[in-house]
């Protein structure tokens, strides 16, 4: 028999979630979230769980995403599972969001997309030097979703623009920066805290006593040039002010954005823009509307076939530039759908 890919075990004072695809980065599947919705749901109302700690097996990644690959066999075959997938881990995103209880994911290694949806909604956000942080969804065809219309806005300045453009990759001093961490704990030290919160009804000051310093924040230096640069009123003008810059970082900056998916960028522009004046949840229904547009176009199976399938890393993206891209398709990605996604 093949193992459970995700571990529940209740210990003391606290409902452990393990995620155990460790082989797979602990990618989510839809099985997995399956499994984690109800027990969350049930913890919720236990007495006798005072809070949860959600972390991975492996040594690499706490989850490097959802699975794309089953993602993109289901879309290419036009099934609905693919939008199925979708609709429930948003669902997920949003009950973690509104957990009446302390929240602790243990962020040891890679934490990219559907991961983030799995982490950065709950109370406590613990990383470990291990940490490696990114939205990556624009190289992708996709866009910086499971929340991220909502907590990428609220990065200090501009930071969230600028990550959920560039997929750019934090480590844990900058995630601490950009609000995507809450506290620093070596990776050493994780299966003792662990041990300490089943023993215990005071996460903060549990989790206060295992934290160390995370050090300086490259982020912090480069904010000025974030906010100056993705501050502008389009992707287009981004690129510009980066261009007219003429120095290395904001070269490298724009040469990055460039080999996103057009498509996906004007996309992840207007939904950030937007979800700074929202609410999780409309946030959350705001993501599956595009999404289901995703489903529908082009450039995400493009880029999973780059990307993952024969990984030439050169997609074919449609249309090819910023250009290109008309604002009234664009526009139809958030036109409101006939089934709205709801949390009931």
């Amino acid at each position: 028999m093949s193992e459970a890919e995700v571990l529940f075990e209740t210990r003391g004072r606290a409902g452990i979630v393990t995620l155990n695809r460790p082989k797979a980065l602990n990618a989510l599947t839809l099985d997995m979230i399956r499994e984690i919705h109800p027990v969350l749901e049930r913890w919720a109302g236990d007495d006798r769980i005072g809070h949860v700690i959600v972390r991975a097996a492996g040594e690499k990644a706490f989850c490097a995403g959802g699975d794309i690959r089953k993602l993109y066999d289901w879309g290419r075959e036009g099934h609905a599972i693919f939008l199925r997938f979708y609709w429930e881990e948003y669902r997920l995103n949003a009950a973690i969001k509104r957990f009446p209880k302390p929240y602790v994911a243990l962020l040891d290694g890679i934490t990219m997309g559907g991961g983030v949806g799995l982490s950065v909604h709950g109370s406590h956000r613990v990383a470990s030097e291990r940490l490696t942080f990114a939205m990556p969804e624009t190289g992708i065809g996709l866009f910086p979703d499971v929340g991220g219309t909502y907590f990428l806005p609220r990065c200090p300045g501009e930071t969230g623009l600028y990550l959920g453009l560039t997929g750019a990759r934090l480590k844990v001093a900058d995630a601490l920066h950009a609000g995507i961490a809450t506290h620093h704990v070596p990776s050493d030290r994780l299966d003792a805290l662990t041990d300490a919160l089943c023993a215990t009804g005071d996460v903060d000051a549990t989790v206060g006593d295992f934290c160390a310093e995370a050090g300086d924040a490259p982020l912090v230096g480069l904010r000025e040039k974030i906010d100056r640069h993705f501050g502008r009123d389009s992707v287009e003008a981004i690129l510009e002010s980066l261009d007219a810059d003429g120095g290395d970082w904001a070269e490298n900056t724009a040469e990055t954005v460039r080999g996103k998916s057009p498509t996906s960028l004007a996309i992840a522009y207007r939904q950030l823009r937007e979800g700074a004046e929202k609410g999780f949840e409309d946030c959350m229904r705001l993501e599956y509307r595009i999404v289901n547009r995703i489903f529908r176009g082009h450039d995400f199976y493009e880029g999973i076939r780059a990307v993952v399938i024969d990984k030439d890393l050169a997609p074919r993206w449609d249309p090819p530039v910023l250009e290109a891209v008309d604002p009234n398709d664009i526009a139809r990605y958030f036109a409101p759908l006939d089934e709205e996604l709801s949390f009931d």
